[in-house]
């Protein structure tokens, strides 16, 4: 804060002005009320550097005792509207949706008016005095402070390493405090600073205007009216109190800049080692629903009992959000299951509901949306059922969820070791040190070297690759039996992305860890897993052996997918395959296959009925009219089949390439 020359006059400006509000009238109380009858009005001389007023005292020394009262009385009223701000604020966050809701209008209300509107209002509401004029002030300023925390609240709720605390079961008080606050402290503390002199400039007016301070007492405000009145004769005496006003202003002005840019580190520091609180109850995410029809893409198999070895249980899932006309559904009717030690990949384009279907299981999707199934368990554990312990510490310890953003996933304000070392804690009763070592030991596990020193620093000391190993580490804190990863490799580059996958491959097979990965590269799946759930339109089209992918893929989209993708054989003089037309909107979903309009063996029937998930005679699941192997060649793999066309001008050989 004091490394700028201008935090450094703030600073300076605003221990003066203290000291001497601290000290107060002691110094100078008697030449302030001293009455001299024969020096009425008089002008600044050496003896009264301000004049004097209409009883002969000294105005300068009356603008030296306003203080005490001046700024204590803006400081009040800056913490009554921090705190009424900071409740108001909040409230969506702790109280949910619907009260939430109540509470961001009345705020919204409120800030409809101008806010020396609602301090007249307050100051009539509570009468005149420096009581009244504390509580207007305070509550004229808390709307627009609620609106800010509001914002930034809503900002930071969005992140990554807060979907982390909630599925480890972090409540929304402990979450609230030690993962929204200290992200938006710093912006909160420069509009708290600021705002401390405005509210000295607000109760300048309101005592200017005669709602504030009354007589005997006096501030600056008070000063101010009684020397514009003997404006013309003395115009020092308005000066003067006008002057403390504008200096004291602009000094806590410069010190909310100031604090700003020092703020951010203190936070670091003084956050990092803050004390576990008490785990509050997560919000309910699912809920039992209705069986959906076929034609919403459930499978039309039987149900049969999840064998001792299955992970994760999934039939039936959908998830809608309220829509204009009416509900929208991104995921309708997935059915799959995960066996211990099986990768499992979620393939499609975006928008196809793989990640909502990722969140639906990590019961992390957002709170307008709901969560319906006529199965969800994750080893034999009811997802839909009510929230309980059992639950909590199942998700927290037995599922990994690996986010797509690493810059994201961790809380900028606490270091690595501490954000690891919490799920230890939490879930399993360690202390600090042992949770600690737990860390330290898991960033040795995902091979981040020095894992000691790294457990000390914060995120942004983290390279993209480190930060996504970190939180594969974070997931192993506990004994996962299923990691969800959703994109770990987007952000990364290549060689980066290899060592992630490695990673999670070598996680697999030592713990026999079961993987669901989601991912948009059909080539990286194929290298990892073991089987490929294909989404289009919120529905699985295909589940299939990623052995199969390549050759014996039977739907048209999961072919067109597979050949969407570049090829170091392919024609030079040939554009690269992609798949014509544009993915549905799910709030417009046809009648028939969403796939239809884009399909090039669609018929009648495709774009009137929608075809079921059913298991082909070639032992996979395919939701297709026309499901056959590629044995004719399509618009979507012709180019494979045809012999290339010779190019205008052939390639260069290896040795014209290097001598080029």
């Amino acid at each position: 804060m004091l490394g700028t020359p201008t935090g450094r006059t703030a600073a300076g400006l605003v221990l003066v002005i203290l000291v001497l509000a601290v000290i107060g009238p002691a110094p100078w109380s008697g030449r302030a009320n001293a009455v001299d009858t024969g020096n009425l009005l008089a002008g600044p001389s050496a003896e009264h550097w301000a004049g004097t007023d209409n009883l002969g005292r000294d105005i300068a020394f009356r603008v030296l005792e306003a203080t005490r009262l001046s700024v204590g009385l803006a400081l009040a009223a800056t913490a009554l509207t921090v705190l009424v701000g900071l409740l108001l604020g909040t409230a969506p966050w702790l109280l949910g949706r619907r009260a939430g809701r109540l509470v961001s209008g009345a705020v919204q209300i409120a800030i409809a008016f101008p806010g020396l509107l609602l301090a007249l209002f307050f100051a009539v509401v509570f009468g005149v005095g420096a009581t009244g004029a504390v509580l207007a002030i305070g509550l004229a300023g808390a709307p627009m402070f609620a609106r800010l925390v509001q914002t930034l609240v809503a900002g930071v709720a969005a992140r990554d390493f807060v979907a982390a605390a909630r599925v480890a079961g972090v409540g929304r008080f402990r979450v609230l405090l030690r993962h929204l606050l200290p992200n938006i402290a710093e912006p909160l503390v420069v509009n708290a600073t600021i705002g401390a002199g405005g509210a000295l400039l607000a109760f300048a007016g309101l005592s200017f205007l005669g709602l504030g301070v009354q007589a005997p007492g006096y501030d600056w405000g008070r000063l101010l009216y009684d020397g514009v009145g003997v404006l013309y004769l003395n115009p020092a005496a308005a000066i003067a109190p006008a002057l403390a006003v504008l200096v004291a202003g602009l000094a806590l002005n410069l010190l909310g800049e100031a604090v700003a840019k020092g703020f951010g580190m203190a936070a670091l520091v003084g956050l990092a080692g803050a004390p576990v609180l008490p785990a509050g109850r997560p919000e309910r995410r699912a809920a039992g629903g209705e069986r959906r029809s076929t034609m919403d893409g459930a499978a039309d198999e039987p149900a049969e009992e999840p064998a001792d070895d299955v992970v994760l249980d999934v039939r039936d899932l959908t998830v809608s959000f309220p829509g204009a006309d009416r509900p929208v559904r991104p995921v309708r009717g997935v059915t799959f299951t995960i066996r211990r030690g099986e990768a499992v990949a979620v393939v499609g384009e975006s928008g196809s509901g793989k990640s909502l279907t990722a969140l639906a299981v990590s019961r992390l999707t957002d709170p307008a949306g709901q969560v319906d199934a006529e199965r969800l368990h994750l080893l034999g554990t009811d997802l839909r059922a009510p929230d309980s312990a059992v639950q909590r510490r199942l998700l927290g310890s037995s599922l990994a969820m690996v986010f797509q953003d690493p810059a994201s996933s961790f809380n900028p304000t606490r270091r690595i070791g501490g954000q690891l070392a919490e799920v230890s804690r939490h879930h399993h009763g360690r202390n600090r040190r042992e949770a600690f070592a737990r860390a330290v030991d898991r960033l040795r596990a995902v091979r981040i070297g020095d894992p000691e020193r790294r457990a000390r620093q914060y995120p942004h000391e983290f390279s993209g690759g480190m930060r996504q190993r970190a939180m594969i580490g974070m997931g192993l804190m506990g004994s996962p039996a299923l990691i969800v990863a959703d994109e770990p490799t987007t952000a990364l580059d290549v060689t980066v992305q290899r060592q992630v996958l490695d990673l999670l491959t070598a996680i697999r097979a030592a713990d026999d860890v079961a993987l669901l990965l989601i991912s948009h590269d059909v080539a990286v799946v194929s290298e990892v897993c073991d089987r490929v759930l294909v989404m289009y339109a919120g529905r699985v089209v295909e589940d299939l052996p990623t052995e199969r992918l390549a050759g014996g893929a039977l739907h048209p989209y999961t072919r067109a997918l597979v050949g969407a993708v570049p090829r170091m054989d392919s024609p030079l003089d040939r554009p690269l395959p992609v798949i014509p037309g544009r993915p549905v909107d799910p709030a417009e979903l046809p009648d028939g296959c969403a796939y239809a309009a884009r399909c090039p063996l669609a018929t009648q029937r495709c774009r009137d009925e929608d075809p079921p998930l059913r298991r082909h005679p070639s032992g996979h699941r395919v939701a297709c009219w026309h499901a056959r192997p590629p044995t004719a060649p399509t618009p979507h793999d012709e180019w494979e089949t045809r012999e290339p066309k010779p190019a205008v001008q052939p390639p260069p050989s290896s040795a014209q390439a290097v001598q080029r």
